[in-house]
């Protein structure tokens, strides 16, 4: 038993026992080396972590007090709080920089390579008639389905064709077109009772033409189609028949065409002539 009452080592016989006076507490503590700081190039050492041998137990509490002490707050960055935002918008501009650059000079290259212009065709409203256009007498279904306008023209005068019928038309009319003015169409339109028939009256038709002129109407068109010209009449995919057109050197052009059973012939301003065949229904 230690002399201070608690368990410890026995002290040899003769050795003074040491003083636990306040005055020995009170008394100046031998000097400590100084606690490094962040400040300092090495790391922080590290008190033991128990008393050492032969040192009083109150004595080495003391002494390892202060390094319980909490670290100095670290020192404050010398980096400007503007400096990460000032570099940000720096690369932007750089980058945006970049990007205007090519941009600009993908603009400035030329190729002799470079697709040539596609023409584009611009298509005009048919035109329409000013006039209205006068009742048909006749109402059989072949009448019926007859226009009464046709581009610009309009039904101005129809009659039956006895010259047709006498030629072996069912029924024929003869009749006029008038666009309000000075320009008229003439369309003579029949029936008859097979395709074989119709043909065979068209070719007479064709072949009583007047010789094509040797220069053309200067009224037509010039970028008009050339005339003479003919072809089949398709019906559904089908042909019914034939067409001619020619230029009748007079400043009109006469159109004639079979479609089935009817034949029509049409004499309109040699400009208009085409375009009028193209337009009929029939």
């Amino acid at each position: 038993m230690s002399d201070t009452g608690r368990p410890g080592p026995e002290r040899p016989a003769g050795q003074p026992t040491p003083p636990i006076s306040n005055w020995q507490a009170m008394q100046p503590k031998p000097p400590t080396a100084p606690i490094p700081t962040t400040a300092d190039a090495g790391p922080t050492a590290s008190p033991p972590a128990g008393p050492r041998a032969g040192v009083p137990a109150a004595f080495a509490a003391q002494q390892a007090a202060p390094a319980a002490e909490p670290d100095p707050a670290p020192a404050a960055s010398g980096r400007p709080r503007w400096l990460i935002p000032a570099i940000i918008g720096v690369v932007v501009l750089v980058i945006a920089a970049v990007v205007i650059g090519i941009v600009v000079s993908s603009g400035d290259d030329t190729t002799d390579d470079a697709p040539p212009a596609v023409a584009t065709t611009i298509l005009l409203p048919s035109p329409t008639p000013t006039i209205e256009a006068v009742a048909r007498p006749a109402t059989s279904a072949f009448a019926v389905a007859l226009p009464t306008t046709v581009l610009q023209y309009a039904l101005a005068t129809s009659a039956a064709d006895p010259e047709w019928q006498a030629a072996g038309a069912i029924e024929a009319y003869t009749e006029t077109y008038t666009d309000g003015g000075a320009a008229t169409v003439t369309v003579r339109s029949g029936q008859w009772e097979t395709a074989e028939e119709a043909s065979a009256f068209a070719a007479t038709l064709v072949a009583a033409f007047p010789p094509a002129p040797a220069t053309p109407d200067p009224s037509a068109s010039p970028t008009g189609p050339t005339l003479p010209q003919s072809g089949d009449v398709t019906a559904g995919g089908a042909v019914a028949g034939t067409y001619s057109i020619v230029d009748a050197g007079n400043g009109t052009g006469i159109a004639v065409w079979v479609n089935g059973t009817s034949v029509f012939q049409a004499t309109a301003p040699v400009a208009d002539i085409v375009d009028l065949y193209n337009a009929f229904p029939l």
